[in-house]
């Protein structure tokens, strides 16, 4: 049994707010729930009362109005739509755990698997101002089908939901049942410009479109793809309790990948060492969080050159290398992204100590160069210029280093193909659909939180290269804050130089 399977007789309808279809009779066809007058009297009856005591305001509430107030300002007279998506099967009829998308959990503040279907509305006010509200499905009461029959939602089966006022108290936001949706972004359609974040609920999405009668698709698909634009850009730089909340996620990680670090002896045992290695991180991220931020990249050799190898099958062999890219999301979900790659047994060979030396020194040099008023891009750049004049002396580029960092050449980037830095925060990729001039051709500026994680990818089938780098992928990834007067490394705890990483993983298997 799963809190997330359904075993209910009731028919499918669709409910006539979204047109989602209720999936509540998954499964009917081996439902044994009695249905008799008695049972449904009885169970409804001889609870003890509940303790009705609101929660506590959560601190980010003090946050999220400037959050929604720049959101405001820049679709005055607008009704905008946030939803915060709604739960998705994996198979038959259990779901995958729920995540609210990312713009609603930065206006409400709400994070973890809380209020799956819940929409936010911002109803334009006069003088260009919107006021909030959170529609949601608050908890049926024992007297309900719902309470012993909705295994997606009643509390027999996934226990206690939040009420209106639970919510409200929490995030100081007006909130209002989710039957009353559908009248709330329909008023006046025809009059108003309705824009709702794309992709975070299809469902929603689609009776906004239905409503959206002045508009073409395309125009009312620019509409929502410059809200979502908006949404991303209000993230490019963190408040103080965003950047308490990523402190304390690379704080998780770094914890985690201590675990790691002592997993790598039954790792080496296990015909699926990789999975050893990645159940590791895993479990202390459900510890200290919600989970991981992202599916995590443990790659053990030769599988350490690809670059999002996530299938984490292989064998993990002493005296290679393991490529570990993870971070710990927290409650708030908001993520770390931290990469080490590390001797399996403990201590680098020589030609591994080499490489890994060069992709330390291009995330230093790029690290030593961040700093408010470079432009985003140039983080980039910086690691470059290390990493092709290592190559060239080594004697592996076809041309020069000053040919290779050319925008016509650029041949370095066969073994370094990534980018070098992306913004971090609620997604390991935050701001993705900031643009262009918000993003890369931007300064940096402080509350700016985004990774340095330069590498070098030798794959065992490059014959461009001398044998004694095949099968060596490198990568190291920090996560780094802008301040007033320059850049921290929140990540640093965890040991970066070749011989604090074999001193820690010593240390560490005592």
């Amino acid at each position: 049994m799963t809190s997330t399977s359904s075993t209910t007789d009731q028919n499918a309808p669709e409910t006539e707010q979204t047109g989602k279809q209720d999936v509540s009779s998954r499964g009917s066809n081996r439902s044994q729930r009695p249905t008799s007058a008695a049972f449904r009297d009885f169970i409804a009856s001889g609870w003890a009362p509940r303790e009705e005591q609101p929660p506590a305001r959560e601190q980010v509430a003090d946050y999220t109005p400037a959050r929604r107030a720049a959101l405001s300002a820049a679709f005055p007279g607008e009704r905008l739509v946030i939803p915060a998506g709604d739960l998705k099967v994996r198979s038959n009829d259990t779901d995958y755990r729920f995540r609210p998308h990312s713009a609603f959990a930065h206006l409400t503040g709400l994070g973890t698997d809380e209020e799956p279907g819940a929409v936010l509305v911002l109803e334009p006010q006069d003088e260009g101002a919107h006021e909030a509200t959170l529609y949601f499905r608050p908890q049926g009461g024992r007297d309900s089908e719902e309470f012993y029959a909705d295994a997606r939602y009643g509390e027999f089966w996934i226990g206690r939901r939040p009420g209106l006022a639970d919510i409200e108290a929490r995030t100081g936001l007006a909130c209002a049942h989710v039957d009353s949706l559908d009248d709330a972004i329909g008023k006046d359609a025809g009059q108003i410009t309705i824009r709702v974040v794309p992709g975070a609920d299809a469902a929603v999405q689609a009776r906004v479109q239905e409503l959206r009668t002045q508009m073409s698709t395309e125009e009312a698909q620019q509409a929502d793809e410059a809200l979502a634009e908006v949404l991303s850009e209000l993230r490019l730089t963190k408040d103080d309790w965003e950047i308490e909340q990523m402190r304390q996620a690379v704080d998780a990680s770094i914890d985690a990948f201590g675990e790691v670090a002592r997993s790598l002896p039954r790792a080496v045992g296990h015909p699926r060492g990789e999975r050893v290695i990645e159940g590791a991180f895993f479990a202390r991220a459900r510890e200290h969080g919600n989970g991981i931020g992202y599916d995590t990249i443990s790659a053990a050799g030769n599988h350490a050159t690809t670059l999002h190898w996530i299938r984490n099958d292989g064998q993990v062999r002493a005296g290679e290398l393991v490529l570990v890219d993870a971070g710990v999301e927290v409650d708030s979900l908001y993520t770390a992204d931290i990469t080490r790659t590390l001797p399996v047994d403990g201590t680098f060979t020589d030609i591994q100590r080499k490489v890994y030396t060069a992709v330390l020194d291009a995330a230093d040099h790029a690290f030593a160069s961040a700093r408010p008023g470079l432009r985003f891009r140039d983080v980039h750049a910086a690691a470059m210029e290390v990493l092709a004049t290592r190559l060239q002396e080594w004697g592996l580029l076809p041309v020069d280093a000053a040919t290779s960092l050319s925008p016509e050449g650029q041949q370095h980037r066969r073994w370094m193909p990534h980018g070098t830095s992306h913004h971090l925060g609620l997604d390991v990729h935050d701001c993705a659909q900031a643009r262009r001039e918000m993003y890369l051709d931007a300064e940096l500026r402080p509350g700016m939180i985004f990774t340095i994680e330069p590498g070098l990818y030798f794959k065992t089938d490059d014959l461009t290269v001398p044998e004694e780098y095949r099968g060596i992928g490198v990568r190291i990834e920090d996560d780094i804050l802008v301040t007033a007067d320059g850049v921290e490394n929140l990540s640093a705890a965890l040991p970066r130089e070749p011989d604090d990483v074999e001193a820690w993983m010593a240390a560490l298997r005592g």
